[in-house]
């Protein structure tokens, strides 16, 4: 029976959290092992792998994973990375194989090197990689390197496989199937938890809408300029734009991308249409992350664009999820918009997920002399339509 003794008069006793919302904690908790440097195990279909992000696991991790498993480390890199480690080219076994296993020599397990292999950024590996030889690929090994990407983590891993019914004491477990799940499940389950008014240099009439998913993750914004429920409720559609938040270019002002002035420019032109909805999403860097964008600068620095940047961190493209736009936008009861917006990805990721475009507005700034290349880019790469 259900103790209540400790329930203030008039509650009722708290129900059991769902299934989905269990397996959403799971996730986020083994997101923030791997981010302190704690191994955890990913479960699956009769298989085990024991996993820790190579940036961050220091020698106590690595000593629980030798003893845990016994078998001998290998390294888990996206193909691009795996191919700059061995400095040749890696042949992949399957077109969308996402994933190369690198066995590790006992004297290159030290974190220091383990690092150096994961960031391209950081220290020459003076050869090491040569010493390095491929590994058959784990099962299991691309939920693996998805739940280090999640943490915003370099998607490097060192990996120990372990039978799906070995013991691990005091390490958390997540399923393969949760960790794949993650991303539509958190989307999903977002609900508003705070608002207010903030009148803003841009648009004096503003309310800042927060939503968080049910894992308690990272909280995404709506700001709302003017009434966008009175153009709706006329038979109209509002202005929208989905922003990624730039801490770099929204509140410091870098020159090297064009984040600034289309958030300023965003909110201007709602306030001169009179209502609009701008989306400010927790998506740094086109979902990699802040320290993972400073690192991609720093590529960029030595001749990569954005997206060869983002590749060679052992990331997509584009990392972002735009189900996150259109849950915010149904829980605001807005069923279809204007968007401001020059990328087509966009365009489709609402659509797909059940929003209406109306229109499509241009959302284009002139560069700036830094960011020349950066628009060039989006131009002939990503396919963001720029021109008027």
């Amino acid at each position: 029976m259900r103790n209540t003794a400790l329930l203030p008069s008039g509650l009722a006793a708290p129900r059991p959290p769902s299934a989905e919302t269990v397996a959403l904690r799971a996730v986020h908790r083994a997101v923030s092992e791997l981010r302190r440097g704690t191994p955890v195990l990913i479960q699956g279909e009769g298989a085990g792998l024991l996993v820790a992000a190579a940036e961050t696991v220091g020698a106590q991790g690595l000593a629980e994973m030798a003893a845990l498993s016994g078998a001998a480390p290998v390294l888990l890199l996206s193909p691009v990375r795996a191919a700059a480690v061995l400095q040749r080219p890696v042949p992949l076994n399957a077109p969308d194989e996402g994933a190369v296993a690198l066995r590790l020599p006992a004297g290159l397990t030290a974190p220091e090197r383990l690092r150096a292999f994961a960031d391209p950024t950081a220290e020459l590996l003076l050869g090491d990689g040569q010493a390095l030889e491929r590994a058959a690929l784990p099962a299991l090994a691309a939920p693996a390197l998805a739940l280090a990407k999640l943490g915003r983590l370099l998607p490097a891993l060192v990996a120990c496989p372990l039978p799906a019914t070995a013991e691990a004491p005091g390490l958390l477990r997540v399923t393969a199937s949760e960790v794949q799940a993650y991303p539509a499940s958190a989307a999903t389950s977002l609900r508003r938890v705070g608002e207010a008014r903030v009148p803003l240099e841009d648009a004096p009439e503003t309310r800042i809408v927060a939503f968080r998913a049910a894992d308690g993750g990272i909280e995404h914004l709506a700001m709302l300029v003017g009434e966008p429920e009175a153009v709706l409720a006329q038979g109209g559609a509002p202005l929208a734009r989905l922003h990624s938040e730039c801490f770099t270019g929204d509140l410091l002002g870098s020159l090297r991308c064009d984040c600034g002035p289309q958030l300023k420019g965003a909110l201007r032109r709602m306030a001169e249409d009179g209502a609009g909805i701008l989306l400010y999403l927790a998506q740094e860097g086109r979902g990699i992350g802040l320290v993972n964008k400073l690192r991609a600068y720093t590529l960029q620095d030595q001749g990569l664009d954005t997206l060869d940047a983002n590749r060679a961190l052992g990331y997509g493209a584009d990392e972002r999820n735009f189900l996150v736009a259109a849950t915010m936008l149904r829980l605001l009861e807005v069923p279809r918009v204007r968007l401001l917006t020059n990328n087509p990805d966009k365009l489709a990721g609402l659509t797909a997920c059940g929003i209406e475009v109306v229109t499509r507005e241009q959302h284009a700034f002139a560069g700036n002399g830094v960011n020349d290349r950066y628009l060039a880019t989006k131009a002939e790469r990503f396919g963001h339509m720029l021109e008027e």
